[in-house]
């Protein structure tokens, strides 16, 4: 697809189903030597892997010639849909000129101009631009540099790590130890120590003890509640131990949880009050999935650093980022300090002239007021699935949204892990996908269902998505 007015969008073409013989050897070679992350590979022991060759605009095929929605934007990565020859051709020229420099006391242009231009869209004086291939090394480096700031201005026992309930922020050693799944965290430990849990912002699930004379909890109430949690931790661990709280604007594990009001405004004022720096960990939320560069300008706060990486470059090649504020840097700016850390891939030249061109796009295609303008609609059509006896609640901001499943609405009773593993896996992942939706349906934390599909998406989409979730989720109430 061409760069062309985000108003228009490209037609979908049908893609040729790929030769018998050159299908069945692929199968073979996967099943034999391809380990997929975050699979079962006993699932495809006598079933077909998926295999998706080509993508189009908002859609993407498989090797038979079907076509689905990308409803997940690959993995919350594509922001300006497959196929853009534009990211493509821009690749390749650089690709020709200088494939590949590190940043290792060196710099090329690529790199050194996308920082400046992240350094200017970040908001306040987050200027200094470390890059990174992906988020979880992002999120290893903003820990890293926390307790290596603190070392340096005096304040050496000051190391752990603040975080929520069910929130994932990576697979590297460091990030999965501030990620809140232990079943993910399990098979690896021990994992790095020092990190501890407080309670996210799933409003549907607030605590009893908060509702209001009418039964109902006040979300600026719950916020709040949430927010104070993070002191209390805190004040437990001691202050002079505690380095950085790390958050997503919109947690994205359990199922998009956005902040109630005045959330992120409390949870500034208590990091400032015990010198403690803010993560806003925005490996999903940056770069227009909100409507914003930043989710920390859609809520309204300023954090110590931002992590990114997904939609810096749309997904045509790897690049993420740490962002951190001028004061951060500043004592690695004396004499022979040096922050002794660093990725051989990271900031690659490549990847940093797509995430150039990538944010000229945005500019150019209004990408934001795109998704700030057709939010609504989005919102309103996930809405209509609330008939359904198995939806309890639909959640989320800008073209990031969730929908949590649950037993008895009424009461809002979740499935046990026998009733969620036959719901998801048993029938909801291959049913969205048969019928023609590439989504998620996740159970970590309650069952549900994500949506984060290319911001270029429109309403046309939108009704698509809900259309055949409607017939998978129908067919689902009865199965249970």
């Amino acid at each position: 697809m061409s760069s062309e007015p985000m108003s228009q969008g490209a037609v979908p073409t049908a893609a040729a189903a790929m030769d018998g013989d050159a299908y069945a050897a692929l199968q073979k070679a996967a099943r034999d030597h391809l380990w997929m992350h975050f699979t079962r590979m006993s699932s495809y022991e006598h079933a077909d892997v998926p295999i998706i060759v080509r993508g189009e605009g908002a859609y993407i095929y498989d090797a038979k010639g079907n076509r689905y929605l990308d409803a997940l934007g690959g993995l919350f990565v594509n922001q300006l849909g497959h196929g853009r020859k534009d990211l493509a051709e821009v690749a390749a020229k650089q690709a020709s000129e200088l494939h590949y420099f590190p940043l290792w006391s060196y710099a090329h242009p690529t790199a050194i101009q996308l920082a400046e231009k992240v350094a200017s869209l970040a908001p306040g004086d987050l200027n200094r631009v470390f890059f990174t291939t992906g988020g979880g090394e992002a999120v290893e480096t903003a820990w890293k540099l926390a307790k290596n700031y603190f070392k340096l201005t005096g304040k050496p026992t000051k190391h752990k790590v603040i975080s929520r309930t069910i929130a994932y922020h990576g697979t590297p050693q460091g990030a999965l130890s501030i990620t809140g799944l232990p079943p993910m965290k399990a098979p690896f430990e021990p994992l790095v120590p020092s990190t501890f849990r407080v309670p996210n912002t799933n409003v549907y699930r607030a605590p009893d003890f908060l509702a209001g004379p009418d039964g109902t909890v006040d979300p600026e109430v719950f916020g709040r509640w949430a927010a104070d949690q993070i002191a209390v931790a805190i004040e437990n661990e001691g202050a002079d131990t505690v380095a950085a709280v790390f958050l997503e604007p919109v947690q994205n594990s359990g199922g998009c949880f956005p902040p109630p009001p005045g959330y992120f405004q409390r949870v500034r004022e208590i990091c400032d009050e015990y010198d403690v720096l803010l993560v806003s960990d925005e490996v999903i939320t940056a770069f227009g999935r909100l409507g914003h560069m930043f989710g920390a300008e859609r809520y309204g706060f300023q954090p110590d650093m931002v992590t990114v990486a997904k939609g810096l470059t749309s997904g045509y090649s790897p690049l993420g980022a740490m962002i951190a504020s001028d004061r951060l840097m500043e004592p690695f700016l004396k004499g022979t300090t040096t922050f002794l850390h660093g990725y051989t891939f990271g900031g690659h030249p490549v990847s940093t002239a797509v995430g150039l061109k990538n944010l000229q796009i945005f500019e150019d295609e209004g990408v934001l007021e795109h998704v700030r303008a057709n939010e609504p609609g989005f919102r309103a059509t996930l809405g209509k699935l609330n008939d359904l006896p198995i939806v309890g609640d639909v959640r989320g901001d800008g073209y990031f949204y969730g929908i949590e499943l649950v037993k008895d609405k009424a009461t809002k009773e979740t499935f046990d892990d026998a009733e969620a593993e036959k719901l998801l896996r048993g029938f909801l992942s291959k049913a969205l996908y048969d019928e023609g939706l590439y989504c998620r349906a996740d159970d970590r934390g309650d069952p549900v269902i994500q949506f984060a599909p290319p911001l270029i998406a429109s309403q046309e989409h939108f009704d698509e998505i809900e259309q055949k979730v409607r017939v998978v989720l129908e067919k689902a109430w009865t199965l249970l």
